[in-house]
């Protein structure tokens, strides 16, 4: 198939079409307007349900409800909108209900700005609602491998019946690239064993995440947990880069890892041997992947949009093996591969490094930058 030029946020979009896509529900937030704008047109065309909803917080309730009856369901939003939909993220996993979130990510704390960031990744790793419970988070980097990301995720949460993510920033959002479409699936017709039915006296599937009685409630966080454990065995993702013989492994993920692997390339045309590993998967962390090479290499640099997010859970596996540093530029200010490469450069030359935590080598650092 040939490949075609899209912008990024009307590429998941028709990604998500070709899925089997039956509903959407959103509300308009920059920068990723232009999914609910290509969804208001493309949805009704084909005789799908497309709504915009009067907020975020009515957006996810409708998702709850469309989850419910069994369909393919998903919603997009931006950071404020993302932190909006918390409470319905958590119902929804609460019920054990299959949906998708594409959540553009933005410049923050509060309203922030509309320049790409990688801020949100605490609360939808290590957030999402309340509760014991984990959404399925990807960081797809480019625009094919958001399509095709977004394309594959529904046969995911409907597998466990759990909460996706895909996380992208703005830039991917608003950037264009040549993309090769995947096929046109059919609607599902059949109904699933899991979803409402029933009626006045007929046999009835009734579905909720309220649990009075604390037992009950326990049961449901095991049987969450355990399904969470067949996910971390099956649905860990990550690439490598240049890593045969690395002595310095760049971790970065989404667009962060992207650009470290323009830096990669860099150090390695400059005879430096330095690697990259990229997650794709950050719920579920591929910790092994991050176990190996921190026993591979001499130091680990983490790169990110935000302020050491990510660095936390690879600090886990990697703290203690090998020395880990950190560089990450926030409020929607993206890194050069220049930059990168600096870093690079500099840690591969130092012959001691700090026992102090990265973060605060890095904001001791980015005193005389930012």
């Amino acid at each position: 198939m040939a490949k075609e030029l899209w912008e990024g946020n009307q590429a998941f979009a028709e990604a998500a079409v070709r899925a089997g896509l039956k509903a959407y529900f959103g509300y308009p937030i920059t920068p990723q307007t232009e999914a609910l704008e290509y969804m208001s047109y493309r949805m009704p065309e084909l005789g799908r349900t497309f709504l915009q909803a009067e907020s975020e917080l009515a957006a996810i309730n409708m998702v709850y409800g469309a989850a419910c009856a069994g369909v393919r369901v998903m919603t997009s939003t931006s950071s404020p909108g993302t932190s909006l939909m918390m409470e319905g993220l958590s119902y929804i996993a609460g019920t054990e209900l299959p949906m998708v979130l594409v959540d553009v990510v933005r410049g923050g704390p509060g309203l922030g700005n509309i320049a790409p960031s990688q801020g949100d990744y605490n609360q939808m790793v290590h957030g999402g609602g309340h509760g014991d419970y984990h959404p399925i988070v990807l960081a797809p980097a480019s625009i094919q491998e958001t399509v095709d990301t977004v394309y594959g995720i529904f046969d995911t949460v409907e597998k466990y019946n759990a909460v996706g993510v895909v996380m992208i920033d703005g830039s991917i959002g608003q950037m264009m690239e040549a993309v090769e479409m995947p096929p046109m699936l059919e609607v599902r017709k059949d109904y699933p064993d899991w979803a409402v039915k029933g009626g006045f006296g007929k046999d009835r599937r009734v579905l909720t995440s309220i649990y009075l009685n604390p037992a009950e409630e326990e049961k449901t966080n095991f049987r969450l947990m355990r399904r969470w454990q067949e996910i971390e065995k099956n649905e860990v993702r990550f690439k490598e880069y240049f890593m045969d013989g690395a002595k310095l492994s760049v971790m970065g993920f989404g667009s962060s890892g992207r650009i470290a692997l323009s830096a990669v390339r860099a150090a390695r045309a400059e005879g430096l041997p330095v690697g990259l590993l990229r997650p794709i998967s950050l719920s579920p962390f591929p910790y092994q992947a991050v176990r190996q090479v921190a026993e591979q290499v001499e130091n680990i640099l983490v790169v990110e949009m935000n302020s050491g997010m990510m660095l936390e859970d690879v600090l886990k596996e990697a703290k203690g093996r090998t020395n880990v540093e950190f560089y990450g530029r926030m409020g929607g200010v993206m890194p050069f591969p220049d930059e990168i490469l600096s870093e690079i450069k500099r840690i591969m030359s130092e012959k001691t490094h700090s026992d102090a935590h990265p973060r605060d080598q890095w904001l001791k650092h980015m005193e005389g930058i930012a």
